[in-house]
């Protein structure tokens, strides 16, 4: 039987390996845009936030100008993608408490992330990982899925409980690269209904019993 920690090691490697480069699909300039398609990634795929963003923030390019916004403005820009009207909220919300209680500047702890409207732990999780390099870990449904899936995670029955898990033995350094390695796995191979297992490259480090071999 493998050790956990031996476990872990086995497979961060053979990410570092197989996935040397890797990090979020979605396209930003600053803080403030990641911050901005981060909320509207929510139910959604990076794809189509990637066709939103060019024209909502051009037209609302700075914290200052989505905070004197209205959500009915904003829905315009976002209506293809879901949940617009409780995410043009968001938005505006997010960017008025930026001005209001943060200078205008995105904040670089998890905590005042989220002290930001449409900011949940995975949001917040997601900016301090990618814009600061915080050793934070955001749990999405791929990462929940492909990580129990690895054996990574054991008996996890939420997002947090499998972040306590995932934080507690990879290394810190790794962890805001293992974040997109788990994301992006989940996203081509590690599928939900049909995981590519014949182009996995952790194939035989998996114990996972619904392997598709």
């Amino acid at each position: 039987m493998v050790h956990r920690k031996d476990h872990f090691a086995r497979i961060l490697e053979r990410f570092q390996q197989a996935m040397p480069v890797a990090e979020t699909e979605l396209v930003y300039r600053s803080p403030y845009e990641l911050l901005v398609a981060v909320i509207l990634s929510a139910q959604c795929t990076d794809k189509r936030v990637n066709l939103i963003t060019p024209a909502l923030l051009k037209r609302f390019p700075t914290v200052n100008e989505m905070a004197s916004a209205t959500p009915a403005q904003v829905f315009e820009f976002i209506k293809s993608c879901s949940y617009p009207n409780n995410k043009s909220k968001h938005l505006v919300g997010m960017a008025q408490t930026l001005v209001n209680s943060f200078g205008g500047v995105v904040p670089s702890t998890v905590e005042n992330l989220m002290k930001l409207p449409g900011v949940g732990r995975k949001t917040a999780n997601v900016i301090a990982a990618v814009v600061f390099n915080q050793p934070a870990l955001a749990v999405d449904t791929h990462v929940f899925r492909v990580s129990a899936r690895l054996g990574l995670t054991r008996n996890a029955k939420t997002p947090l409980a499998a972040e306590k898990q995932l934080v507690k033995h990879i290394p810190e350094k790794l962890i805001p690269t293992a974040h997109h390695w788990l994301i992006l796995h989940g996203r081509y191979i590690c599928t939900a209904r049909k995981p590519k297992c014949g182009l996995c490259p952790l194939v035989d480090l998996c114990p996972f019993p619904g392997k598709n071999i």
